[in-house]
């Protein structure tokens, strides 16, 4: 994809087929050169290696709230997406030390840094980023496990004890492995998860807000629990956040 014929705003698309185990998939935010753009990132279990134009390459880890963005007018900004059980290996740190943090690539990855910097061509900067993400998952695979628990902890009525029996660890050990791995908890990422899970519904039908119908669709007891949970996990009521979405 030509990255410099993206047109304003956020753009999705699928990793190579070599990579898809370990990354969800490859974006770009673009601003026009009318006016700085505002976003908000909500939390989805996943960490992002992210080249901004003028800036360069840093990391945003797992993240537990909503986080408020600010791009300048005429910014590019590029990202890789790790899937939950693939970020920790791939950056060899527990994601942990990352949780609700943006860290400098450089602090990281120094080597690696320096050749995604901030002057790059958006083009030969997003080749870079795909070279740095498979020699990443080349020196750190997702794990299996977690990748697993992840997988089974997309039920939102799944327990965090009973797959942790399933994949063969104790809660403790699941627990310990996700904080490695994920950055967070097996509950926190079920949390997390669900979530996503009512976004992507939204997403889906704008026209048709009907939210008591969507929070037990997506697992919520009900429909005041929907609401308490995405305070905590965008700072909005679900009727705001459906309005900003489809915004």
């Amino acid at each position: 994809m030509d990255v410099r014929a993206l047109p304003p705003g956020y753009t999705e698309w699928p990793a190579p087929a070599a990579l898809r185990d370990a990354v969800a998939c490859l974006w770009a935010q673009v601003t026009d050169s009318s006016a700085e753009r505002s976003g908000l990132v909500l939390p989805d279990g996943c960490t992002d290696l992210v080249w901004e134009q003028g800036r360069g390459a840093f990391v945003a880890g797992p993240d537990t709230g909503p986080v408020v963005t600010t791009m300048a007018a005429g910014t590019m900004v590029l990202g890789v997406r790790f899937r939950p059980s693939a970020g920790g290996p791939a950056l060899g740190i527990p994601l942990s030390e990352l949780r609700d943090q943006r860290a400098d690539l450089a602090d990281l990855r120094p080597a690696q840094a320096r050749q995604l910097t901030s002057t790059l061509d958006p083009e030969v900067a997003a080749a870079q980023m795909l070279d740095l993400t498979a020699t990443l998952l080349a020196d750190g695979a997702p794990d299996p496990v977690v990748t697993r628990a992840a997988r089974l902890l997309r039920d939102p009525a799944a327990r965090a004890e009973d797959v942790a029996d399933e994949v063969g660890l104790s809660l403790r050990q699941l627990r310990r492995r996700c904080q490695a791995v994920v950055g967070y908890g097996p509950k926190t990422l079920q949390r997390v998860l669900r979530f996503r899970g009512f976004v992507s519904r939204v997403d889906a039908r704008p026209e048709v807000l009907d939210l008591a119908a969507i929070a037990a669709e997506a697992g919520y007891a009900d429909q005041a629990h929907l609401t308490r949970e995405c305070g905590r996990l965008s700072g909005l009521t679900p009727a705001a956040l459906a309005r900003h979405r489809a915004a």
